[in-house]
């Protein structure tokens, strides 16, 4: 919608996608928080697994889900009279556009385990915030999400990716939320066991954690 609107003008289109985005995912933190923690995020996730915040068996359950979650979302393509899949030809490459993807996942995970620690309820609008003004401070438009990064090679559209570009993004991705959780757990040692809930609890063992 944001690119049909924009007349062909980039600007404006990444300004609705952005505002469109940042909005949504307030709104599904806070809807979906009690159910799963929200984890809408294969990395955070897997940073989550890694400190001991959720069992390593979950894992491959909550990221088969992710990806059929945001495969889903190409319905939307629907609404607007066009293929539900189309390979992307966007070209996202080079090491501008990876090193953007390693910041905004640095920043994604920085803006979590902080806020976690010491502001839980904000979690939901943080991210929210930090995504909408991450599609403006990097190159790549803040994907910082390896499901989002593989659905968008399936969309020929503004927010697409050329699925040859998906690997070094989703690589960079996963060093960006490893680096976050390493400072994080230097800055706060006690990551593993505090600020494990944000805003409710969604099992009597396991505590809700947010993320894009």
């Amino acid at each position: 919608m944001g690119e049909r609107l924009a007349g062909g003008n980039v600007a404006i289109a990444l300004l609705a996608n952005t505002l469109a985005t940042g909005a949504m995912l307030v709104a599904l933190i806070l809807t979906f928080g009690p159910i799963s923690g929200a984890h809408f995020n294969p990395v955070v996730t897997l940073a989550d697994a890694s400190q001991r915040r959720l069992s390593w068996h979950e894992v491959p359950g909550y990221i088969a889900a992710q990806l059929l979650g945001a495969f889903a979302v190409a319905a939307a393509h629907l609404m607007f009279g066009e293929a539900v899949f189309s390979v992307s030809r966007h070209v996202r490459a080079g090491g501008a556009q990876i090193f953007s993807e390693f910041i905004a996942t640095f920043g994604l995970l920085c803006v979590i385990w902080g806020c976690a620690r010491l502001r839980s309820s904000a979690v939901p609008f943080a991210v929210g915030a930090y995504i909408t003004g991450a599609y403006w401070f990097t190159a790549s438009t803040s994907f910082a999400n390896p499901a989002v990064t593989l659905a968008r090679a399936a969309s020929d559209s503004f927010a697409g990716i050329r699925p040859g570009d998906t690997p070094g993004f989703i690589i960079a991705q996963l060093a960006g939320a490893a680096a976050a959780t390493v400072l994080f757990r230097w800055l706060v040692p006690s990551l593993a066991t505090d600020a494990a809930s944000v805003v409710v609890s969604h099992s009597p063992k396991q505590k809700a954690t947010y993320e894009r």
